[in-house]
């Protein structure tokens, strides 16, 4: 007898192998047995007669973590509805442990009132055990990353580290790779970790290499470094020997989109060369970022105070507004997403801001950071649609939201979510599968389980096969559909009408029972 039969069903396994039908027997939490079962009974049986039946989906670039809704919203519903049913957290530099001091959760707060968390952890492990607690609906795995590890230390100080501090930090991150960690992130791109060495990140990740874990990073640049930084994080995988995988790969602004070819042939040269390299991917054009990242490198030195009072210098501000001009950056592709100051601001273009206050729009934009004290959080089209699809149908790209669980209630917060967090895997299903044919379904949903399970060490999930965790999808072909906009992203996925998370049904006919929540904390 069978906890779980599944039968008719048109298995992909996730391995990039034909669809065929085939049975799945479930006990526990495992698939037991794969095959012909119509002899068999099950305690409960669901018949899957034409319907995809698939691993679930692993999202290895995921942010639930440090934006907090692990513990505000532990259900993650626009992540269930689209079939995701494994995160990775940790990543561009951020994760919530090791902490060096209760005080280092600080500068990871993204702007959220920590008084309503009772961070009661400091290591790795004690933040899995509160985790555990928590019952949360999808499986968690982490990265360490780098930027907590260093403002752990330096808090807003931005140096270079000395020997005596880069040891420390180098002890601190092995106990969290010995605890479970999957590797380390940075976010290169961020204020407080622009001016870490390459040298630097060397060393560390030389302690990851050492524990099989993996790099990824948010490179140094997107726009007009793009180049180098992709240059930068091959160098650092070519000098440690540490398995690489860049975050949210992009050509960001429509003057460097032409630089995708050679980025992607730099990528291909590298894996040639027998680096080990990979990259994740969202399909909107649309990115997700804070309003200082418009700011030269300079400005933001140092952290948010430095940074600030920056801006209220007369001459720093004339110098600024001079620079800001040179950049050529769209503006006009530029809207408000939230903003401390004031909430009717948010879906306003920055360059309509600028023109109600009679202002040119490097002014606003230096102003509002101002009165907002630097927390607005920005959208911009400014990526390519041709771009995105050369990523997705590479080999070595993996399917990411760069996202968030949400439930749709969080929209009474006023806060404009961007729709990679409600619709990335299924958007990727339905356009470029279903509609312009441009990728398979078995390689599309390989680049969503079983690659990045191998990429990231995360084991015996990703795949329909026997002994592996049953993390098992029902999709109804017919009714896919991703609905989330970047004008309305709340509205769930629809077509994935049963998620099963190790081996308990956790959706049923599109219905979500969310008593159900079964997932597990992943340690390497």
């Amino acid at each position: 007898m069978y906890d779980l039969i599944i039968k008719n069903g048109k298995v992909i396994d996730g391995f990039g192998q034909l669809a065929k039908q085939v049975d799945i027997g479930i006990k526990e939490d495992k698939i037991v047995k794969l095959g012909s079962l119509h002899n068999e009974k099950g305690e409960k049986e669901i018949d899957a007669q034409g319907k995809i039946v698939c691993p679930g989906f692993i999202d290895v670039n995921n942010h639930s973590d440090t934006y907090w809704q692990l513990f505000f919203n532990p259900n993650l519903e626009s992540l269930i509805y689209q079939g995701i049913t494994t995160i990775v957290g940790g990543n561009c530099g951020s994760s919530l442990a090791p902490l060096a001091t209760p005080a280092t959760i600080e500068s990871i707060q993204k702007w959220i009132d920590l008084k309503k968390i009772n961070v009661n952890w400091l290591s790795l492990a004690e933040f899995f055990d509160v985790l555990a607690q928590k019952k949360i609906a999808v499986n968690f795995a982490t990265l360490v990353g780098q930027a907590t590890l260093r403002r752990g230390i330096l808090k807003d100080e931005n140096r270079s580290l000395v020997s005596k501090e880069l040891n420390f930090i180098k002890k601190s991150l092995q106990i969290s790779l010995k605890e479970g960690a999957l590797g380390m992130s940075t976010g290169l791109i961020y204020s407080h970790a622009r001016q870490t060495p390459t040298e630097e990140i060397i060393d560390l990740v030389k302690v990851v290499k050492k524990y099989q874990g993996i790099y990824t990073t948010h490179i140094r640049g997107e726009d007009g470094r793009l180049v180098e930084s992709i240059e930068e994080a091959i160098k650092i995988s070519k000098e440690s020997g540490i398995k690489l995988h860049i975050s949210h790969l992009k050509a960001v602004g429509k003057k460097n989109w032409s630089k995708m070819d050679y980025v992607l042939s730099l990528i291909d040269r590298a894996y040639e060369t027998g680096i080990s390299l990979s990259f994740d991917v969202y399909p909107y054009t649309n990115t997700g970022s804070v309003l200082y990242a418009l700011l030269p490198n300079w400005v933001s030195e140092g952290g948010k105070k430095i940074m600030l009072h920056r801006l209220r210098d007369p001459q720093v501000r004339t110098r600024l507004i001079v620079e800001m001009k040179k950049s050529d950056f769209e503006y006009d592709k530029v809207e408000i997403l939230s903003s401390s100051l004031d909430k009717s601001l948010t879906r306003r273009k920055i360059t309509d801001i600028a023109k109600t206050q009679s202002r040119e729009v490097e002014e606003a934009i230096i102003d509002l950071l101002i009165a907002s004290e630097g927390r607005v959080t920005i959208s911009a089209d400014i990526l390519s649609e041709d771009n995105i699809r050369r990523e997705i149908i590479h080999p070595l790209s993996i399917i990411a939201t760069n996202g968030v669980g949400y439930s749709l209630n969080h929209s009474q917060t006023g806060e404009v979510v961007h729709p990679r967090s409600f619709g990335s895997f299924v958007k990727v299903l339905t356009q470029y599968v279903l509609q312009e044919k441009i990728l398979s379904l078995e390689e599309a949903i390989k680049k969503m389980t079983s690659f990045p399970a191998q990429r990231f060490g995360i084991k015996k999930r990703g795949g329909i096969k026997k002994s592996y965790f049953a993390d098992i999808l029902i999709i109804n072909e017919k009714k896919l559909a991703s609905l989330a906009t970047q004008d309305n992203p709340y509205q769930y996925a629809q077509g994935v009408e049963v998620v099963i998370v190790n081996g308990k049904i956790l959706v049923e006919n599109g219905q979500y029972q969310s008593e159900a929540k079964n997932g597990y904390i992943l340690k390497k």
